[in-house]
Order: structure tokens, then C-alpha cells, then sequence
């Protein structure tokens, strides 16, 4: 057992010594070997450098391709699409045929080798050889992307081509390689090169962006695709290659720079104070960063944030500092109102940054107003002497800071002391520290100089509405009314070339310079200048308000607008090779970009089917003007809801009405009424009514006044004075309006024992000469007021004209009993001369002369007094026009009675009435 064991055991001991004699042969054989093509190849590589004579002629093809190259280098440099300090530190890697996969190695540029022997790893050119490098043991990862001999020769040719500015046909050959593999990044660069020497910059942008994705992590190429893609105006692109180049290379400070920029244009400010952040991570010695990161989110309302980097900033600085960080950290604590906290990192940054020194004067006077705002003021004072030691004009905005928290906290008489400082020092602030010295003396109650001062401020700051509308009311205080007039006024030498005719609205056209004056001419009673300043105001806000009320329908954007919005997506440059990138907008940009091109395409698939069916399309581009009309302000958007405006607008009518200015009165309560239905109270339109009625019956057009005079009498339909209002505006009406007549009939079914709209009937069909009608109405009116003259009249001269007619049969019956209602009248009047002189004519009109003689020489027998004429209750009485003698009837009644003299033949007896009582 033991032999047999051991016979297996040497024959183990002999197989294994054999095995590692076999190994160290195998090991001095492949030593041999490369050191054979280490020399072989050294010997090759100083020949084709010059140092040794080449008699191969393969060799000396190769060396005049290695120069070649070299002058590649040199125009790739000068043309700065590489960067060639950066391909020359690659000495010592492979070229690589670029795969999918992120693990794999990326392909290096060939024309970016920097040794003859990369090359022949990467051409293989001229006969077929054996890999003079030794062969490692093992899976090799990179084996199956090397470059192929024929893509290399290839390759070499396109690079030639483009050294030599045969451009045509180094693309060519570069198309050819792109055929056999795709993926090679440097071909697409190579294209890029050629197109841009030959200025074709779009293709040369498409070729670029497929070797950078190619290879990502080249920044310089990510680099220089944005700057082209800024040129070209391509936002989007340029953000998505800004992006690609600080992935690439996180460590750029400036391409941060760039994309907080960016953000900055957009408006978007908290990722701008995001990436001023970052950039102030990457590099702590970036105060500016740090500063404007806390700026940009101070802005966006984050406060805490903001204050948290910059404290956190002067925790890791325990022994020196930027003190700029310790003022804005103040800064941004007092206008939050912190001034405790604000106050200690003053006080800090004193003893542990400038212990043995003093503050910086910025931080000291800011220590003095967090002392004010605290209620320290000799501690503050004591911080502020520095101002007085320095000369105000080094300081002029420290000055200002301390003066305005001294006016802002009521210290007047102390924000005078460093107002006055700054006097006299030329600096562009002058008007607005005049301005602050008025407002200070203001409050101090001290007008006389509050006016001397805002006088200085307008002549520096002449467009300043409110700095001139105190200064008028201060003048006006002090009994100065023409002097506030002419401040207010526009200036006289107004022309064509004045600055501000290229302005929308100079000064003197502000709603509240127009408000105050017109305030001033009521005030004054200079009615045509009040009308002349606040009617086109009152009325083009009323017309506005009324066209924002009647057009109803939807909020349309036209086809402009939409336009206008899909230009946001417009701009990602389809047209380009790498289409579709995200605009650069703000997220609601974009919401209505889209929403928007969704809606055109809605109104062209209709505008499609129309078309298709035959019908007429008509484009909504024609609305876009009254759209704007309506979407317009109003000047006095508060018109109706403001009392002061309220009386204002019934203090114009009733000027408008004392110009004789009656339609534009009535247009301006018609309007104000439509739009008062939930913005005045029932008293402010009882008031706008009682308004309209007074003007409708004094116009001489009430066709506007109808409405106003029907609302005053459907308030009090047994009012006679109503009646006589409502009367007194149709009566005018030049054709009969049809609302009158539905009215009265409405008025007559309601209200059956209502007098006065049986009389007005009655007048209107006598009008007509509908007598039968009229007498029928009158009739009525007698039943319920029997005792009246004024019904006895109508009745008995609507039954006369009755009598008068040819289908009345019973025509004496008629006359007699028209005449008895005339005496009737006679009796109730008291014999009077009016009551006389009616019968008279009656029987004048029917041919009884004798008797209408007798009752003429009657009315000439009796004289008459004046008395005032009848009038509304709101209307004046106007007796300028009237002679004396215009309520006697004695001319009239002697002119008929020489009529009827006359047609007797007694012309002597006729003149000599007419020469009594006719002759002055």
C-alpha cells in the first residue's frame, strides 16, 4: 500500500517540474520576441523622424502622412475647434470605435494622437503584421472596438484632403466612412471642420452636435456648440449644450455663470439664485456669487434662505471676512424688520473683523438707524458723527439712508439736519432731495416752506403728478387759487415739438391733475372750464364701462394672439438636424403656448371643413380691434362706486344743463344709470332720475328724457306736477312715440280714477282730430272731476269741433251742449276775462257773430293784471322775454272783433277798434 503511494506521488513531482520547464521556455520565447519588435519599432519611429534614412518606401509614406497630421493640428488649432493642449496630454491611450454603452471607452480623435505609434496601432497601413504588442492574458474589454484598417486609411485620406482645402473631396470619402461606421465620432468632426472652412455654418452645427453626443464628454466641443447656437438665435439648442457642458465639466465656474444668466433673463429667479449658489460652492472665494445667490432669493420671497447663506458663509470664516457680505446680511435683516438681530452681526463682524480698526462707514451708519429703529438715538447719534467729520458729497447715499429712516420713523427736525447736508452739493439727486425736504416741512405743518421747497422739486421733476398736487392744494390753502390754476394748467407754449408729444400721457393729461383742477373751477364757479376739464373724462369712462358690460360673450384671443404666443415653441429650431428642444420659457409660457396652438389648430380644422362643405369662412383677424377697445381702462375706473365722484358727475350734468349743454347731460345720467344697477345706492339713482326729468323738459330734444319723466310719474301717478312734467316732454316729441301711447294705456287700465291721463288722451286725439275720441276721454275726466274749468273747457271745445264735423247728425244738440259747458266753465271762473274771451271765439268759430261780438266787447271792457307765468316746480321763472300786459287778452279780442266788423262791411268802425286797443 505504502509503495504504491508513493510511486504516485513521483510521478506528480515529474509531470509538474515538466510542466514549469515548458512555462519558462514559453516565457524566454515571448521576451525574445517583443524585445525584437520593441527595437524593430524604435528603429522604424527615428526613421521616419529623420533621425535614421527610411529605404522602405511603406516608411516614407508614412512619414509624410505624420507631417501631414502635424499641420492638421496646427489648422485645428488656429481654427479653434479643438483645443490642442488638451489632445496632446493623451499620449498614452488607444484609439476606440465609440459604443453604445456608457461603460465602454470612448474614441479618442485621431488627428489628436500624439505619437506616430497610435497611429499605426489605429491605421494598421501597408502589409499585413502581427500586433507588436504583447498579448495580454485574459478577456480584453476593448477588443471589439478597434478601428478597422480600411475606416483608418479612410480616415487619413478625408483629414489630407481638408489639410490640402480639397474640401469636395474629403467629404466624400468622410460620407463613405460614415456608411461603414456610424458611430465614429471623429468622422462627423472632421465633416464639421470642412463645412466650416467652407462657410457652410448649419451643416457644420448638425455634423459638430453628432460628435458631441458621440462623445459627451468633450466640453470644449459642448462649448463651442452653444456659442454658435447663441449666434444663431437658437436658445433652446444653446441651453441643452450649456447643460452638456457642465455635465461634461462640472468644475466650470463660467458655464454656471452662463446658465444663471440665462435663468436671469427668463425671469425664472429662484433656479438663477439656485446656480449662484452652486457656483458659490464650487468656489467659496466668489463673494459676488454668494451675494447676488442671496439677492435673487431675498426676491423671490425667501428670506430665511436667503439670510442662512450668508450667515453660513461668516460661520466658516472665524478670523477674516468680506465685510460687503456682513452688509447686505443687515441690509436684508432690516427690511425685515430684525434690527436686534442685524445689530449683532455688526457688532460681531466689529470685534472679531476689525478688532484694532474701525468700521467701514457703511456698517457704522447702519448700526446708527438699527439704534433708531430701537429708540437709542445717542447711540445712534454717536454712530453718525461720522457723517459730519467726513464731506457730504463722498457719502451722498449714506446721508439719504439715515435721513429717510429719521422722516420714515417721524424725526423730522433731525432728517432736516442731513437733508440740509447734502444742499448745494451737484449731484443728480436734487430734485428728490428737494422733494423729501418738502414732505418734511410738510409735516411739520410749516406750508410756507413746504411750498418753496416743492416748487424747487417741480422745476427738476416736471412730471411728478402727486409732488404738483400737493403743492396745489397747499396753495390753495393759502388763498393762492390762480397760482394753483397755473400749476395745474397745461403749459402755453405747447407744439409739434414738444418732448412729450411722443409720450402717451404728458402730466397735465393725468385723470388726477384733470380731477383737481375741475375740483378748483366748481369751487370757483367757472362751469365752462369745470365742463371742459372733467366731461371727456366722465364720458370716456362711462363708455368704457358700458362696452365692458354689453359685449358679454367669452374672452376670444384672435388669431394674433395666438400667433404670438406659439412663437415660444417656434423657436426650437425644427429646421435644424437635432429638432425638438425644450424652449427655454417659464413653465406658464409654455401653458399657453400650447394651449394656444391646440386652439389653432382647432380653428383650421374648421376652417378646413367649412371650406370642404362649400361655405364661406371669415376669418376672426377683423376682431381684434374692438377686442381692444373693450379690454381698454377706464380713466376713473371708480366713477360710480366713489361718493365724491358721484356728486361730481350731478354737479356736471347740472353745469351741462346750465349751458345749455342738455343732450350731453342726458346722455352722461342715461349712462350712468345702465351701469349703476350694483354699484349705486336707490337714494344716488333717485337723485339721477329727478335730474333727468328736470332736463328732459327743458331740452328742446327729450327724446332721451322719456324714460326719466315715466319714472317720475310711475312714483306718483296722482301728481299734477308730474303729469305736467311728463306732458311737457312728449308734447315737444316730433313724431308720436309709440312708448308714449303704451304707456298712457298702461296707465289708464291701473289707475281707472286717475284725471290726468284722461286728459292727456284727450288732448292728444284733438291733436289728431279724433273730437268724438277726445270728447269721450274729456267726458270721463268729467264724471270724476266735475267742478273743475279746466275739464269743463275741454269738454265743451271738443264737443264744438265735434259739432263742426259732416257724420254728426244732431249737430245743434252738439253746439248747445258744447256751449253749455263753456258757460259752465264761465261760472266756476268767476266771469273772469280768460272764461269770456273762450266763448267768444267759440262763437266766432261756429258763426254766431253777433253773440261772439257782444262777449268780445265784454273782454275789452275788463283789464287784466300780470301775473307770473305757471312753472314746475324746478324750473326757474324767465321773465326777461315777456312785455307787460302778457296775461290781457283785450288785443286779441279786438283784432277778431275787427274781423267780424270787417266782414260786415264797417270798415271805419274796424279801424278804430284796431287804432284803440291794437296801436302803441
Amino acid at each position: 500500500m505504502t509503495n504504491s503511494v508513493t510511486v504516485k506521488r513521483l510521478q506528480k513531482n515529474t509531470e509538474s517540474m515538466k510542466k514549469k520547464k515548458k512555462k519558462k521556455r514559453e516565457k524566454k520565447k515571448k521576451r525574445n520576441r517583443s524585445r525584437k519588435k520593441e527595437k524593430k519599432g524604435k528603429k522604424m519611429m527615428l526613421r521616419m523622424r529623420g533621425f535614421i534614412p527610411s529605404n522602405s518606401k511603406t516608411e516614407l509614406i508614412l512619414w509624410i502622412l505624420w507631417k501631414t497630421m502635424l499641420l492638421v493640428f496646427n489648422l485645428i488649432s488656429n481654427s479653434s475647434a479643438l483645443n490642442m493642449k488638451l489632445l496632446l496630454r493623451r499620449k498614452g491611450k488607444h484609439l476606440q470605435i465609440a459604443s453604445g454603452s456608457a461603460k465602454k471607452a470612448r474614441l479618442e480623435d485621431v488627428s489628436g494622437a500624439a505619437c506616430m505609434d497610435e497611429i499605426m496601432k489605429a491605421m494598421n497601413y501597408g502589409r499585413r503584421r502581427k500586433s507588436k504588442e504583447p498579448k495580454k492574458r485574459g478577456r480584453q474589454k476593448g477588443s471589439k472596438n478597434k478601428l478597422s484598417r480600411d475606416v483608418a486609411r479612410m480616415l487619413g485620406e478625408a483629414t489630407l484632403y481638408y489639410a490640402h482645402c480639397r474640401y469636395e473631396e474629403a467629404i466624400s470619402v468622410l460620407h463613405q466612412i460614415v456608411l461603414q461606421a456610424p458611430d465614429l465620432p471623429d468622422s462627423y468632426h472632421t465633416l464639421g471642420l470642412v463645412y466650416t472652412a467652407m462657410g457652410d455654418k448649419k451643416r457644420a452645427l448638425g455634423f459638430y452636435m453628432l460628435a458631441a453626443h458621440l462623445k459627451p464628454k468633450d466640453a470644449s466641443l459642448w462649448k463651442l456648440l452653444m456659442s454658435w447656437s447663441i449666434e444663431q438665435g437658437d436658445i433652446g439648442q444653446a441651453n441643452y449644450c450649456l447643460s452638456k457642458a457642465i455635465t461634461s465639466d462640472p468644475e466650470d465656474i463660467q458655464l454656471r455663470f452662463h446658465r444663471a444668466a440665462l435663468y436671469l433673463e427668463l425671469g425664472d429667479y429662484q433656479k438663477a439664485a439656485e446656480s449662484y449658489e452652486q457656483i458659490h460652492q464650487l468656489c467659496l472665494e466668489n463673494i459676488e456669487a454668494l451675494k447676488t445667490g442671496a439677492k435673487l432669493y431675498k426676491r423671490c420671497g425667501q428670506l430665511e434662505r436667503s439670510i442662512a447663506m450668508l450667515e453660513d458663509y461668516l460661520k466658516g470664516c472665524p478670523t477674516e471676512a468680506d465685510l460687503s457680505v456682513v452688509d447686505l446680511l443687515a441690509v436684508i435683516l432690516m427690511d425685515n424688520n430684525e434690527h436686534i438681530k442685524a445689530l449683532q452681526h455688526i457688532e460681531r463682524a466689529k470685534l472679531i473683523y476689525c478688532s484694532g480698526r474701525e468700521l467701514p462707514i457703511n456698517l457704522m451708519i447702519k448700526a446708527g438707524i438699527c439704534h433708531i429703529h430701537l429708540g437709542d438715538m445717542e447711540k445712534a447719534e454717536i454712530q453718525f458723527c461720522v457723517l459730519e467729520r467726513e464731506r457730504a458729497y463722498h457719502h451722498t447715499d449714506l446721508v439719504f439712508e439715515v435721513a429717510d429712516s429719521l422722516k420714515d420713523l417721524g424725526h423730522y427736525n433731525l432728517a432736516l439736519k442731513y437733508y440740509k447736508m447734502l444742499e448745494g452739493v451737484g449731484s443728480s439727486h436734487v430734485g428728490s432731495l428737494h422733494l423729501k425736504i418738502a414732505h418734511c416741512y410738510l409735516s411739520l405743518e410749516e406750508r410756507l416752506q413746504a411750498i418753496i421747497f416743492f416748487d424747487k422739486a417741480i422745476q427738476t421733476f416736471a412730471d411728478n403728478v402727486d409732488a404738483r398736487l400737493t403743492l396745489a392744494s397747499l396753495l390753495l390753502e393759502e388763498s393762492k387759487d390762480d397760482e394753483a390754476i397755473s400749476l395745474l394748467s397745461p403749459p402755453s407754449n405747447l407744439d409739434s415739438s414738444d418732448p412729450h408729444s411722443d409720450q402717451s400721457k404728458p402730466w397735465w393729461l393725468d385723470e388726477k391733475i384733470k380731477l383737481k383742477l375741475c375740483h378748483i373751477y366748481r369751487a370757483k364757479g367757472m362751469l365752462e372750464n369745470f365742463v371742459d376739464a372733467i366731461f371727456p373724462l366722465v364720458r370716456e369712462s362711462l363708455y368704457c364701462e358700458t362696452l365692458r358690460q354689453k359685449v358679454r360673450v367669452k374672452k376670444r384671443l384672435s388669431r394674433r394672439d395666438l400667433l404670438e404666443r406659439i412663437k415660444v415653441l417656434d423657436n426650437c429650431g425644427t429646421d435644424n438636424l437635432f429638432g425638438g428642444f425644450r424652449p427655454v420659457a417659464s413653465s406658464s409660457d409654455l401653458l399657453k403656448a400650447s394651449r394656444a396652438k391646440k386652439l389653432l389648430r382647432k380653428k383650421e380644422e374648421k376652417k378646413a371643413k367649412a371650406l370642404a362643405a362649400g361655405d364661406d369662412w371669415q376669418s376672426d383677424s377683423s376682431d381684434d380691434e374692438p377686442l381692444l377697445q373693450i379690454q381698454r381702462e377706464a380713466p376713473l375706473p371708480n366713477l360710480l362706486k366713489e361718493e365724491e365722484l358721484h356728486h361730481l358727475i350731478v354737479d356736471l350734468c347740472q353745469a351741462l344743463a346750465t349751458l345749455r349743454r342738455y343732450s350731453d347731460a342726458l346722455e352722461t345720467i342715461s349712462l350712468s344709470l345702465r351701469l349703476a344697477s350694483n354699484m349705486m345706492s336707490a337714494e344716488k339713482k333717485e337723485e339721477l332720475r329727478t335730474l333727468g326729468a328736470q332736463l328732459a323738459y327743458t331740452t328742446t330734444e327729450p327724446k332721451h328724457g322719456f324714460d326719466y319723466v315715466k319714472y317720475v310719474v310711475q312714483q306718483n301717478p296722482y301728481s299734477f306736477a308730474a303729469w305736467n312734467c311728463y306732458y311737457k316732454v312728449i308734447s315737444r316729441l316730433e313724431n308720436r312715440d309709440s312708448r308714449h301711447s303704451k304707456f298712457l294705456h298702461h296707465m289708464q287700465g291701473k289707475l281707472k280714477d286717475c284725471i290726468p291721463p284722461m286728459l292727456i288722451s284727450g288732448h292728444q286725439f284733438t291733436m289728431g282730430c279724433h273730437h268724438q275720441d277726445a270728447a269721450r276721454k274729456y267726458l270721463e275726466a268729467y264724471k270724476l272731476l266735475p267742478e273743475s274749468p279746466l275739464v269743463n273747457l275741454c269738454v265743451g271745445t271738443a264737443l264744438i269741433n265735434l259739432a263742426l264735423g259732416f257724420r254728426l247728425q244732431n249737430k245743434h244738440q252738439c253746439l248747445a251742449q258744447g256751449l253749455a259747458f263753456l258757460y259752465n266753465n264761465l261760472r266756476l271762473s268767476k266771469k273772469s276775462q280768460e272764461a269770456l274771451y273762450n266763448i267768444a271765439r267759440a262763437c266766432h268759430h261756429v258763426g254766431l257773430v253777433s253773440l261772439a261780438a257782444t262777449y268780445y266787447e265784454k273782454v275789452l271792457a275788463i283789464h287784466e293784471k300780470d301775473y307770473p307765468i305757471p312753472k314746475l316746480p324746478s324750473e326757474k321763472p324767465d321773465m326777461e322775454h315777456l312785455k307787460p300786459g302778457y296775461c290781457d287778452l283785450r288785443r286779441e279780442a279786438a283784432y277778431n272783433l275787427h274781423l267780424i266788423y270787417k266782414k260786415s262791411g264797417a270798415l271805419d268802425l274796424a279801424r278804430q277798434v284796431l287804432k284803440d286797443h291794437c296801436s302803441f
